[in-house]
C-alpha cells in the first residue's frame, strides 16, 4: 500500500450490487485505500431478529488517491466496482473531512451508530402523534426500527395494537 500524501483526496466508486467489501477488498490489493462505511441493521428473517453490518451508501464506496499521479482509470475495470463517479472527464472528489468524520464515527466493531442521531424516546414512553392519519392520539413509544420510522403501542378499543409511524411524526407528552 502505498503512503498518502496531503495531494490525496477521497472519491466516490459505484459498485454492483452487494458487491462493496468485494470492491474494497480488489481496489485495496491494487493499492488504493477505500472505505466502505457501514451501520447495524435490524433484520428479522424466521421469526429471528439480528443486527447485521449493512452499507450506509449501498452500492457505493470511497477510495483515496491524487488524480494526477495515480492509475484511476484501472479502478473502473476492478471486480466489483461499476464505475468511478465522474463530473465530466473527472472523477467526483468528495468535501474534505467528510470520510474522516464518517470515519471518527465508527465504533470499536467499524459501524456507524445512527441510533444516537434518532433515539430520542425510550420503552414505554408516552406519545402523541402530531400527524398523520391517525392525529392527535396518545400511544406508547415501543422501539425505532432502520428507516427512521418507529413502532408504537395504540389502546384500541382495551386492545394494544403494534404501528409504524414516521419518527417525525411523534413527540413526546411530557
Amino acid at each position: 500500500m502505498r503512503v498518502s500524501t496531503e495531494d490525496d483526496h477521497w472519491f466516490v466508486v459505484q459498485t454492483h450490487a452487494c458487491s462493496e467489501d468485494k470492491a474494497a477488498f480488489n481496489l485495496r490489493r491494487q493499492g488504493f485505500e477505500a472505505f466502505t462505511p457501514k451501520y447495524l441493521r435490524r433484520r428479522s428473517h424466521a421469526r429471528k431478529i439480528e443486527m447485521v453490518g449493512a452499507p450506509l451508501f449501498p452500492r457505493y464506496l470511497f477510495v483515496k488517491m491524487n488524480i494526477i499521479t495515480a492509475n484511476w482509470r484501472a479502478i473502473k475495470s476492478t471486480f466489483g466496482v461499476s464505475n468511478l463517479v465522474c463530473f465530466g472527464e473527472n472523477p467526483a472528489s468528495v468535501p474534505d473531512g467528510l470520510i474522516e468524520t464518517l470515519m471518527t464515527s465508527e465504533d470499536e466493531l467499524g459501524y456507524i451508530d445512527l441510533a444516537v442521531r434518532r433515539e430520542k424516546f425510550k420503552k414505554g414512553q408516552g406519545v402523541e402523534i402530531v400527524d398523520g392519519p391517525m392525529m392527535d392520539m396518545t400511544a406508547v413509544f415501543n422501539c425505532m426500527n432502520d428507516k427512521d420510522r418507529v413502532v408504537i403501542l395504540l389502546d384500541i378499543l382495551g386492545r394494544q395494537v403494534r404501528a409504524c409511524v414516521p419518527l417525525k411524526d411523534i413527540r413526546s407528552l411530557a
